[in-house]
């Protein structure tokens, strides 16, 4: 029987500060030359000012992808062409299937912690990108959990399992790409080893810092791995990651804004059809 290969950090990616929206403060990584497929962007909200984020994401388009949107203080309103309007919270998430065209707001919302959220771009396949928007949001309560030592696992989408085979599905099960996502806490000395055979494999530490099989990542990092079967994790402070698994799907990316596509024509179409009203359907 082979011995189980231990994933590795091939590279470390740093988050750049940036802003979107309306002057909306953040932490972004991204990458939209296939380093990250299916994943294209990361990005951290997080602030105790309200500057930074008061203004929100006014009223704007996207197509060619999938946004999910998570929530660790704080909230968000989404509104959308579609007539979906809710709310998350903290522990809460949002899943956005843009299609070939949606039209959205996004307004914070401060708890006693202030703001502190993540927002995630996966790639559509192109069979995908010309598909009916979809929207569906997830709260807390309906993520199962996977315990280590002094670690959990908080499933968002996609099958986590423990090296024992004790497993979890995330209810965001219509990920792009076969995709994975998963919020993982370790206490000062906790530890937790996953069966991780996804192609693309991805950890964002954004609190204190983790052990990653033999490296160590600080807060504000983005370990890419390397191949192999078992991701092995650790923390003698403790620390906090986004886990993100997929399937790439290994096509043209052709990006402007807030739309993705595969060809520089079906961008300029895209923008077109925002021009004439005709995004949407």
């Amino acid at each position: 029987m082979t011995a189980p290969l231990l994933r590795q950090v091939d590279r470390l990616q740093s988050s750049q500060p940036s802003q979107d929206g309306d002057g909306v403060k953040i932490k972004r990584i991204h990458d939209f030359g296939g380093g990250l497929d299916p994943f294209l962007m990361i990005d951290e909200l997080g602030s105790d000012r309200p500057d930074d984020y008061i203004g929100g994401f006014p009223p704007h388009p996207h197509r060619g992808i999938q946004t999910l949107t998570y929530v660790i203080h704080g909230g968000l309103t989404h509104e959308d062409h579609m007539g979906h309007s809710s709310t998350i919270r903290a522990g809460d998430a949002q899943w956005m299937h843009t299609g070939r065209g949606i039209v959205h707001s996004e307004m914070p919302l401060t708890d006693h912690h202030g703001l502190h959220a993540f927002q995630l771009w996966l790639n559509l396949a192109a069979s995908e990108k010309m598909s009916p928007a979809e929207y569906r949001d997830v709260r807390g309560e309906e993520m199962p959990r996977l315990a280590g030592t002094e670690a959990e696992l908080i499933a968002l989408g996609g099958r986590w399992a423990r090296d024992d085979g004790e497993a979890v599905t995330g209810p965001l099960n219509a990920l792009a790409g076969n995709g994975g996502v998963a919020h993982l806490r370790l206490a000062a000395g906790g530890e937790l080893t996953l069966q991780a055979d996804a192609p693309t494999l991805l950890a964002y530490v954004f609190e204190g810092e983790l052990q990653v099989g033999d490296t160590r990542v600080p807060a504000g990092q983005l370990a890419r791995l390397s191949k192999g079967d078992r991701l092995a994790v650790a923390s003698a402070t403790g620390g906090q990651a986004l886990l993100l698994a997929g399937t790439p799907h290994r096509e043209p990316v052709a990006h402007y804004g807030p739309f993705v596509m595969n060809s520089q024509a079906e961008l300029q179409q895209a923008l077109r059809d925002y021009r004439d009203g005709t995004l949407t359907g």
